[in-house]
């Protein structure tokens, strides 16, 4: 499902498992994301309600992201910073105890939390529930000056969590992303259903470690 519109990079395509992989992966993504919402609803509302009442503005926010085949897609999260924190062009990563942060959000974005409105991403086709992060179109061209191939981490759909966010976790420079480019292939080379199960059943004790930081 091709939800926005093509970027300019090329992607040589890595081979797709299959039409029975392609169908059951998307069945378990819409299944996935339907009950996620259901059972973290309380969260959802406890953390729009939170950001609402500290800074007043709005909730979400969302950015391009660089989806399958290099098409463009928005994506959702929770606003942690304020309104003000990136200027328009200026893309960067985001630095430990990073003072953009709104107050008493920063668990937010270490249990990854502030990333649970990209269930409706899922829902929607633009991503799935395992498989690579979704770079920003600005941090993509940055990347694949020093990074050859990495179009081909474009094969498949983008997720919210994968391979390299569970064996690596999340980085925030080359050389990280290096690593986690690595990780990347490796999951879409040897992708399949009970991968990516193992990859949900793994990435629970990911969120709380990281919740602990």
């Amino acid at each position: 499902m091709k939800t926005s519109q093509p970027t300019q990079h090329s992607c040589r395509s890595l081979k797709s498992p299959g039409a029975v992989f392609e169908t059951t992966k998307r069945f378990m993504d819409v299944c996935g994301s339907a009950i996620g919402v259901l059972i973290l609803l309380p969260v959802l509302c406890f953390c729009a309600l939170w950001i609402r009442l500290v800074d007043g503005g709005p909730v979400f926010y969302s950015q391009w992201r660089v989806g399958t085949d290099g098409w463009l897609f928005k994506i959702y999260k929770f606003r942690t910073m304020g309104m003000n924190a990136e200027k328009p062009g200026s893309a960067q990563w985001a630095a430990k105890r990073d003072p953009r942060v709104l107050w008493g959000c920063n668990w937010m974005r270490r249990s990854h939390v502030d990333e649970l409105p990209q269930l409706w991403n899922i829902l929607r086709g633009d991503m799935s529930l395992v498989g690579p992060r979704p770079e920003r179109p600005e941090m993509f061209e940055q990347l694949r000056k020093d990074i050859p191939g990495i179009e081909l981490r474009l094969a498949g759909r983008p997720g919210l969590t994968g391979l390299a966010q569970v064996k690596h976790g999340y980085t925030n420079d080359l050389a990280g992303a290096r690593r986690k480019i690595a990780f990347d292939l490796r999951y879409l080379r040897r992708r399949s259903v009970f991968s990516d199960l193992k990859l949900l059943l793994a990435t629970f004790p990911k969120v709380w470690d990281q919740a602990a930081l």
